[in-house]
């Protein structure tokens, strides 16, 4: 006689995880992308209207983290999105939020793995890079609670670098406020562009929801999780956004690779410079965990549906983990680490992801207020929002992503025909 109304899932995974746990990976998937690989690429974008466009990506993170939140309350299953949008839409467009993930999301795995390389030994990134995919899906492979620790140690690590930079930068001689706005105009669509990829570095919150099978009482404890993971995450992401505008500026930011390191060295703390590449590899790590981690339950949640091979929804009986495919996704993302660039990877990534959450959000939208309905205007400015960003992106990214997009969903077309016939 049970007292939850929710749906359960098939039996197998164990529910290891409470609130802190889930804090610490979605934390571990949104600074450890963000903080180190976006910051440079949207002031590029955006120029003088850097600050704006975070504020732009914070507004549509929160939408997308409540309905995100109200929705795995609802579902607490393994898929996210993809689960979501099948109960709630009809299961073209769960297939379709399940294939922009499992697609974005590993090319955003080979982004964080070669940032783990170009920063631990940039001469051989792409090598380390493939080490570090084989090591991490290791982790996951022998249980959810182990990968959940380690993230908790890199969150911490990451957090104490990023304090000390931030300190560093805002108290230093070289540090200027009125630089934040020296810098060229970009105008409306590059603070559109720079808030997609911005927005890139947010998306963490997903790995919360896609561990709905894993998480202690769901129904309380995934929206909690998501809503102080991404209020951590933007608080520290004004104050690091705030401390490299007030030492590079817009454009000197724009023009960096390594903009903490070379802030830290433009204060006169070059002694710091070592602790900044570590943290940015430790910060790579703790993403590339999570992301792993959420791409395969997704991928679990639709080979049980057949939308993947069947094969790869198996559960080991000791480990209780999607063994077959974190191993399946950790192959695909190795490959790609070995040959992909990493900024095509984030492009191709942040389009993916953008979509995913359209649907996130139109789903939400359907909920009734007995089932937790989220504010009406937030899916509304959470979706508009999504497909505003994902078409201000760069049009090769925009291309790509469409491209395969559209494959996916020939494919599930292709599938339905014998059953039609």
């Amino acid at each position: 006689m049970g007292m939850s109304t929710a749906p359960a899932g098939p039996p197998g995974l164990r529910r290891h995880l409470g609130v802190f746990d889930a804090v610490v990976i979605g934390l571990g998937a949104m600074i450890g992308a963000g903080v180190f690989a976006a910051f440079a690429p949207a002031a590029a974008a955006a120029g003088s209207g850097l600050l704006p466009a975070l504020a732009l990506a914070g507004v549509v993170a929160y939408c997308n983290a409540t309905s995100s939140a109200r929705l795995a309350a609802r579902h607490p299953a393994s898929g996210g999105t993809y689960v979501y949008g099948r109960e709630r839409l009809g299961p073209f467009w769960g297939y379709l939020a399940g294939w922009a993930f499992v697609v974005g999301k590993t090319a955003s795995c080979a982004a964080m793995a070669l940032t783990v390389g170009s920063y631990l030994w940039p001469a051989q990134a792409h090598a380390v890079a493939v080490a570090a995919v084989v090591v991490l899906t290791a982790v996951n492979y022998v249980g959810v609670q182990k990968a959940a620790r380690l993230t908790r140690a890199i969150v911490a690590t990451v957090l104490a670098v990023l304090a000390v930079v931030v300190t560093v930068c805002l108290s230093g001689g070289a540090a200027d406020p009125g630089r934040w706005a020296v810098g060229a105009d970009a105008g409306p669509h590059g603070v559109l562009q720079a808030a997609g990829l911005l927005f890139f570095a947010f998306a963490g919150y997903a790995r919360i929801a896609t561990l709905g099978e894993e998480v202690r009482d769901p129904q309380r404890t995934v929206p909690r999780a998501v809503g102080i993971a991404l209020a951590v995450t933007l608080v520290v992401y004004t104050l690091v956004g705030l401390a490299l505008l007030a030492v590079l500026g817009p454009d000197g930011l724009a023009a960096t690779t390594a903009p903490l390191a070379d802030a830290v060295r433009a204060v006169g703390a070059p002694g710091l410079v070592p602790v900044v590449r570590a943290g940015a590899a430790v910060a790579a790590l703790g993403s590339l965990l999570a992301l792993i981690l959420g791409v395969s339950r997704t991928t679990l949640a639709m080979a049980r549906d057949r939308h993947l091979p069947h094969a790869l929804a198996a559960v080991h009986p000791r480990f209780h983990v999607p063994h077959r495919a974190e191993l399946a996704v950790g192959a695909v993302v190795a490959v790609l680490a070995a040959t992909a660039d990493v900024r095509d990877a984030i492009g191709f990534s942040s389009f993916g992801v953008l979509v995913y959450y359209a649907i996130a959000n139109a789903s939400a939208r359907t909920l009734t207020p007995a089932e937790g309905r989220p504010p009406r205007a937030v899916p509304v400015v959470g979706a508009a929002g999504c497909l505003v960003l994902a078409f201000a992106l760069p049009a090769s990214s925009v291309l790509q992503g469409a491209a395969v997009l559209a494959v996916g969903a020939a494919a599930y077309g292709l599938r339905r025909l014998p059953a039609r016939g």
